[in-house]
Parts: structure tokens; sequence; C-alpha cells
């Protein structure tokens, strides 16, 4: 879901590896907020360790050395547990105070109400799949 081209059309200049990673993250945020409940803390670990492994070795690919590797995957790994306790009071919030989360993340975006209906959808969406949906594969769901 972070693919769609949708997201990337409302920032305001190119995205960046930033602007990527700040989609990816939202997204997995609300995954893990949906899916916690239901499924054991081992099970949702794996994941959290996987995903993170994931954008470790991503960094690498970019080209960083060791030591930038490890201070750029400890400033994600805080900024990911900020965003996880904003996220996780999501329901909460009134449709303001989301824009506002949503405008602290998102610098350079035209229009902060898209992405505020968008992350409203999307976790409407996720309220309404099942955890193994997501694992069988790749799905197709428009937000």
């Amino acid at each position: 879901m972070t693919r769609n081209k949708n997201l990337y059309q409302n920032l305001s200049q190119n995205d960046t590896f930033s602007d990527r990673l700040t989609i990816l993250l939202f997204h997995f945020c609300f995954f893990l907020k949906r899916f916690k409940s239901e499924n054991s803390k081992e099970e949702m670990q794996k994941i959290h360790d996987f995903f993170f492994r994931q954008i470790e070795l991503s960094v690498r690919e970019i080209g960083y050395g060791d030591a930038s590797i490890n201070k750029k995957m400890k400033n994600y790994v805080n900024f990911f547990y900020d965003l996880l306790a904003k996220i996780d009071k999501w329901d909460d919030e009134e449709y303001n105070n989301k824009s506002v989360i949503l405008q602290n993340y998102f610098k350079n975006t035209k229009d902060i109400s898209f992405f505020t209906d968008y992350f409203d959808k999307y976790w409407e969406f996720l309220l309404k799949s099942s955890f193994n949906s997501f694992l069988k594969g790749v799905i197709n769901a428009k937000i």
C-alpha cells in the first residue's frame, strides 16, 4: 500500500527516502495497532524484527557504512516508537488533531487533509481485514 502513487503526488517536492520511510512507518504502526491484540507477542515481535531488518538492508543498499547505519537505524527506531505512541491514540483524536499529528511528520505536503483522510480510510480497511489476509501474499486493495 505504500507504493500508492497518490501518496507521493500529494508531496510538494520530489519524494525522498525519508518521505517513503515515513509513509511506510505510518502504515506499519497502524498495522501493529490493529493486530497486536489478536496475535501473540512472539509473532508480532518476529514481524517487527523482520520489518526493521529489511529497512536496515535497504539502508545498506543505499551505500551507508556500518557506523552510519547504526546511527540511522537508531534514529529510525526512535522515530517509529514516537509515531507508534501517537497512532495508538488515533481513535480518540479529533480530525483536526489527527491533521496536526500528520503535519508534524509530513513537512512538504500540499494538503495534509489528504493524508488525514487516507489514514482514516486505511484504519477502517484494517479493521475490516484479517491478519491472515496480509500473510497470504500481496493484496489488491484500494484506499
